[in-house]
């Protein structure tokens, strides 16, 4: 299982979000760029997330953005507020390597396949789920569309992976939902990205144990409650 390292910008800052409300943001890092730099070659993919762009709708720190990307190189995955064609061209441009879509996915899932046939590989399809139902714009609202029928829905694209978040885990540290996320493991053919939640490193073998491609890891990191090569070694393991 792969260990994909997070930074969710606000403020040209890095901050954890606790169950995705912008009220309980926890500044980690002033210098983002610094932060990737730091990860440059340890693991092949860096996952940011423009948390400011997820709530408006579009790139909001595209400047930052870049200089991560040039910072962490080749492998950054990026989202928040991509929900048009010009928004996702404008990161592939950037040099990221792949582009979450998470709203658009819901709203647009016409755009979200073309995208995925033009670029494969390239469109990540974010699972964003509430009690099993997909939240979007920013994980503000909260569609009845069925967490496991939106990641099918992608299942005859080529998307580099989808991306399950269980939002009442995410940045808790209490543990991922590995049962949902193992779950949507079984129904799908592309890669399952787990995230949200991981605090130890038992969580962490807890998802590998389970055929889990690849995990986010966030808050830990930050909080260094393990470092990023123990997580490494953890997902090696099994």
């Amino acid at each position: 299982m792969k260990i994909i390292p997070a930074i969710d910008l606000l403020g040209g800052k890095a901050v954890r979000l606790r169950r995705g409300d912008y009220s309980e943001a926890t500044t980690y890092d002033d210098d983002p760029a610094a932060r990737a730099s730091l990860w440059r070659g340890a693991v092949p993919l860096l996952h940011v997330v423009d948390l400011e762009g997820a709530k408006a709708g579009r790139a909001v720190q595209v400047g930052l953005v870049r200089a991560i990307v040039d910072a962490f190189g080749a492998g950054v995955q990026i989202g928040g507020g991509v929900r048009t064609r010009e928004a996702f061209a404008s990161y592939v441009a950037l040099g990221a390597a792949r582009v979450v879509l998470g709203s658009a996915a819901v709203k647009d899932t016409t755009l979200v396949r073309a995208l995925a046939e033009e670029h494969p590989g390239v469109v990540v399809v974010a699972v964003d789920a509430k009690d099993g139902w997909v939240a979007t714009d920013g994980w503000t609202e909260t569609s009845r569309v069925r967490a496991v029928d939106l990641a099918r829905a992608f299942d005859d694209v080529p998307i580099a992976a989808i991306l399950y978040t269980d939002i009442a885990r995410d940045g808790t540290g209490e543990g991922p939902n590995v049962e949902a996320t193992a779950t949507l493991k079984a129904s799908v053919r592309a890669p399952v990205i787990a995230s949200g939640g991981i605090g130890s490193l038992a969580h962490v073998r807890a998802l590998a144990v389970r055929g889990i491609d690849a995990a986010i890891v966030g808050r830990a990191l930050y909080e260094a409650t393990f470092t990023l090569s123990e997580a490494i070694e953890a997902a090696r393991t099994l």
